[in-house]
């Protein structure tokens, strides 16, 4: 060893006095991320989960039935409640008012007594206290006992002891807190993401009513108010999700029941799409990654289903089997259980892991649903005959796959002939461009950087998934140039819809089309495609949307590039004294290939200055929803769609 590394070594010594203990909410502001996801738009709306969970709880134990969210012009948050008002009294082991431990110690709270809380919605968080480390700012007002308490807290602590601040002739709870800037990047509320969430719990726990407020909408009227409120729960929640589609059956399909203490809903509606759509909860908790309760569910209903339909004999002239995904198409559900110990696995920790629960779901399932068809054979039979219809496709499909796959041996690599391939191996350094037309197709293979870079030309709109088979699907040529170009496998017989992510050859899959209103349906499609076929892709966060410019700006021989109308006007502002544009050239790119090659890697395409938008899942049944009425078959909700957003529309001339 050199003299200068011993000297490194030396420096660098690793001893007690190099390991940093952090105490009470010190860990929460320190590494944020690690107890909300993140500290952008996901983690900013997280803190507004918590809080409502709290208060759901005590709706859950039957001391609350009104919630009400405000979010205030300075982006702070008052969520308030009616239920029993969070205990004051001494806590015993804390030597503190039980309201200071609850709101300043991690995983301090009644849902760990199970004499309180039976379930708990928020045991998947990590409680107010964490809301309050992370909130410049947080004040809360407890209404029990005929008295008024109030405590407010900087950063997590506390400014002064609870202290009682008057009478009061209500019970509940009112927290008030206003997330600390230096903390998150991103410190403004979107109210269509708080409403989504208000109305699936409002779906979620009947007989509870939530409001929303944002106070910095329509300001002169008091503010954006709505209420959400369900009578019918979950039956109410399906014909919501599937009020796009055309029902097979005149009435969704419910049930419900309890084993070992764990009660379970459940309601499903079969249309006349080819998608599945079952949408699983865990205490209100939206388990997108499935688990035991999903299984038990998908294997009581495959078995019930399967027993009726060969004795009823309507299997008899089949010449193939059928399998799980079969009973599945076309059919929406949403499936709620209520699990006092949840233990959560997978990715983002949003799949059940409870063994039991499978086998209460799976008995509950099937006996419900053998006592509906025999009371509904008229309906049992439009079901069957369903199941035989997606059979019948999935064989056709099956086919079609494997002439797909012969075609992709026959011809070496499989890659489509149209794609231009990068060089780089590794997935994870590799992008993909799927790019509108020849034309700037061309004009990408010119600009790229081969290295790295990849470009699949599509010609015109790709088929719309939502409205066709899945045969038909795979004999798109457009969807199959790009499930080859990706390199992930079609499917299996068992489970059509598995991809092969091993397989995956870029980590980076970028949707490029032209900034005009084609442009804007093709990435649709592509999207449509994306969500109902390769979901895995965007929940693993490789789907992006490339951002072109919308205009060039030109002043003799300086020019300068803007991607919306405020930016345009802001660089004319800087050019021009008076503000007009006299004297300014500028170029509305409604197409790529406008653009040459230099021009498209210099705006879209280099990653040091190009900004790229990944596509996120937030809410998948709202997602779904949306998809739906898009894309789908019902003219009448997407024209109440249109009409409703029409002014935000930008009219291309």
């Amino acid at each position: 060893m050199s003299q200068e590394e011993k000297t490194l070594a030396a420096n660098s010594t690793y001893t007690a006095e190099n390991i940093q203990v952090l105490e009470g909410l010190e860990a929460v502001r320190k590494r944020p991320a690690m107890y909300i996801g993140d500290i952008s738009v996901k983690g900013l709306h997280h803190l507004v989960y918590e809080v409502v969970d709290n208060s759901i709880d005590e709706a859950l134990a039957g001391h609350c039935d009104l919630i009400e969210v405000v979010v205030h012009t300075d982006n702070s948050v008052t969520v308030s409640d009616n239920g029993r008002g969070i205990p004051v009294d001494l806590h015993e082991k804390e030597q503190r008012s039980a309201l200071e431990v609850v709101m300043t110690v991690l995983h301090a709270g009644g849902k760990f007594d199970k004499g309180s809380y039976k379930v708990s919605g928020g045991l998947h968080g990590v409680g107010v206290s964490c809301v309050n480390a992370l909130s410049e700012v947080l004040e809360v007002n407890v209404h029990r006992g005929g008295k008024e308490y109030f405590q407010q807290y900087h950063c997590g602590k506390p400014v002064e002891p609870v202290k009682e601040i008057g009478d009061s002739d209500i019970t509940g709870t009112i927290v008030h807190f206003k997330p600390d800037t230096s903390i998150f990047i991103h410190t403004e509320y979107d109210t269509d993401i708080l409403i989504s969430r208000l109305r699936e719990l409002a779906y979620l726990n009947r007989g509870i009513r939530l409001v929303i407020t944002d106070e910095r909408a329509d300001q002169e009227n008091g503010g954006l108010r709505q209420e959400f409120y369900s009578d019918n729960g979950l039956v109410d929640f399906i014909q919501y999700l599937d009020a796009n589609r055309e029902k097979l059956i005149p009435t969704p399909i419910y049930m419900e029941g309890e084993r070992n203490n764990t009660p379970m809903e459940l309601v499903m509606q079969y249309n006349t799409s080819f998608s599945e759509n079952i949408h699983a909860y865990v205490n209100n908790i939206n388990t997108h990654e499935g688990g035991t309760h999903l299984a038990g569910f998908r294997r009581g209903l495959t078995r019930t289903l399967k027993s009726y339909a060969e004795k009823s004999g309507m299997l008899a002239k089949l010449k193939f089997d059928i399998n799980g995904d079969d009973f599945r198409e076309g059919l929406t559900a949403i499936c709620s259980v209520k699990v006092a110990e949840p233990q959560f696995e997978g990715q983002t920790k949003t799949k059940l892991g409870n063994s039991e629960v499978m086998g209460i779901v799976d008995q509950i399932v099937s006996e419900n649903l053998n006592y509906y068809l025999e009371e509904n054979p008229r309906e049992a039979r439009m079901i069957v005959n369903k199941v035989i219809l997606a059979a019948t496709a999935r064989h056709a499909a099956r086919k079609a796959r494997e002439l797909v796959q012969r075609k992709n041996v026959l011809t070496g690599s499989g890659l489509p002939g149209k794609l231009a391939d990068c060089s780089e191996k590794d997935p994870a350094k590799s992008e993909i461009y799927l790019v509108e037309g020849d034309s700037a197709g061309g004009t990408a293979k010119q600009g790229r950087d081969r290295k790295f870079q990849a470009i699949l030309p599509l010609r015109g709109k790709i088929l719309n998934v939502e409205k066709a088979m899945v045969h038909k699907i795979f004999d798109s040529e457009e969807i199959k140039n790009i499930f080859t170009a990706l390199g992930v496998s079609i499917g299996t017989d068992e489970d059509s819809k598995a991809l092969n992510l091993e397989k995956l050859r870029y980590h980076k899959i970028i949707i490029m089309t032209d900034a005009d209103v084609d442009g804007s349906h093709i990435a649709t499609l592509i999207l449509t495609f994306f969500f109902r076929y390769m979901k895995e892709l965007i929940e693993n966060g490789y789907v992006y949307i490339a951002t072109p410019p919308f205009y060039l700006l030109k002043k003799g021989s300086t020019e300068r590039y803007a991607w919306n109308d405020e930016e345009r006007q802001l660089i004319i502002s800087e050019w021009s004294k008076d503000g007009s544009d006299k004297g300014i050239h500028t170029q509305r790119y409604k197409g790529l290939g406008e653009m040459n090659a230099e021009q498209l890697w210099s705006t879209t395409m280099n990653p040091e200055f190009r900004t790229l938008r990944r596509v996120t899942i937030d809410n998948g049944t709202e997602a779904d929803r949306i998809f739906s009425m898009l894309m789908g078959d019902e003219v009448p909700p997407r024209r109440e769609f249109i009409e409703k957003n029409a002014k935000y529309a930008r009219i291309d001339v």
